[in-house]
């Protein structure tokens, strides 16, 4: 049985790993197999969850959805002797020599644990669209929002992308070129000046854009398949996909002080390490392609890092000067 942290145990942790999604589980994964301490925090949320069928994860040619894959990889790590704890860190804090993180418990209970290095893994949430007497259009699927891990299956169809502004507009002209040349930009009554350089794009890859609120839609066999906008026209398309942007969940990260972007996506390393010593990320929360596999790719490359890491004294003891015999 590897070295994991469970209830009841004392002292310093190697890690702890705060996120149970693809690029957590797959860290645990790692410091199973290496022997290490540590403890998966998980509030069990997410974003993966929402994945209905993905063709782009390797070796899983018929497709997986996103919760198949969060069970297989519980499945694996309880092989070696690790869990996932349920919970919610609410607070975490640098000290000496390393981490404490405080988190409430499934049962309710706050608890606090020491670990020499913490791995992010937090993710992100969708903005989902304003769409009448639908909320959590993403969540349930009907409303789709990466086209790189399923836009395959929607090629040749008729595409909205929900969106406005650069990044609507960035992934409507994304899907023109690579999926369907029947593509609309449903910008849901958010008003968008298209400067020359937008309407040459719009123009060149011929995508139309509907710029009225949506007061009506229709579902059929589990998707949306009609929208009635505000001026009583309808619009019916096969596929739609929402880029209103993520909430990124590095609060914890940005609290000690660790570089970011203007949305927060944080910003590593090679090694998936953040500018706080001792403090890595990986997944969603991180600046880059926000794909499974990359995930996965962070999660591993943080854990084995860490792992070589923990003979080593902390980040804030290497750069000190060595002391002389009498000194204090």
């Amino acid at each position: 049985m590897a070295g994991h942290w469970a209830a009841g145990v004392d002292g310093m942790l190697d890690c702890v790993i705060i996120g149970g999604g693809p690029a957590g589980l797959t860290a645990a994964l790692y410091l199973a197999r290496f022997g290490r301490r540590f403890l998966v925090v998980d509030a069990g949320n997410s974003r993966a969850s929402w994945i209905p069928t993905s063709h782009n994860i390797p070796v899983f040619a018929d497709g997986i959805s996103g919760r198949e894959i969060l069970a297989r990889q519980r499945e694996h790590l309880a092989r070696y002797g690790a869990q996932v704890t349920r919970g919610t860190v609410t607070a975490l804090r640098k000290g000496e020599g390393g981490f404490a993180a405080r988190f409430a418990d499934g049962a309710g209970y706050l608890r606090e644990v020491w670990a020499s290095r913490v791995l992010l893994a937090t993710g992100a949430d969708d903005v989902e669209p304003d769409l009448p007497d639908l909320p959590g259009a993403v969540r349930h699927g009907l409303v789709r929002y990466c086209p790189i891990c399923d836009g395959y299956e929607a090629r040749g169809k008729s595409i909205a992308v929900v969106g406005y502004g650069d990044r609507g507009l960035g992934e409507a002209v994304f899907v023109v070129r690579t999926y369907s040349n029947d593509v609309t930009l449903l910008t849901l009554g958010r008003g968008m000046d298209l400067d020359a350089g937008q309407r040459e794009r719009v123009g060149k890859h011929g995508i139309k854009v509907i710029h009225e609120p949506v007061t009506e839609i229709a579902i059929e066999g589990g998707r949306i398949t009609l929208l009635r906008t505000a001026e009583g026209e309808e619009h019916r398309f096969e596929v739609l996909y929402s880029a209103l942007g993520l909430r990124l969940h590095s609060e914890l990260a940005v609290g000690l002080g660790a570089e970011h972007d203007g949305t927060g996506a944080l910003v590593v390393d090679e090694h998936n390490r953040t500018t706080v010593p001792g403090l890595y990320a990986a997944g969603g929360v991180v600046r880059g392609l926000d794909q499974v596999v990359v995930a996965m790719g962070h999660g591993a490359v943080a854990a084995t890092d860490i792992h070589n890491r923990c003979e080593l004294p902390t980040e804030e003891e290497v750069d000190r000067p060595e002391r002389k015999a009498g000194e204090v």
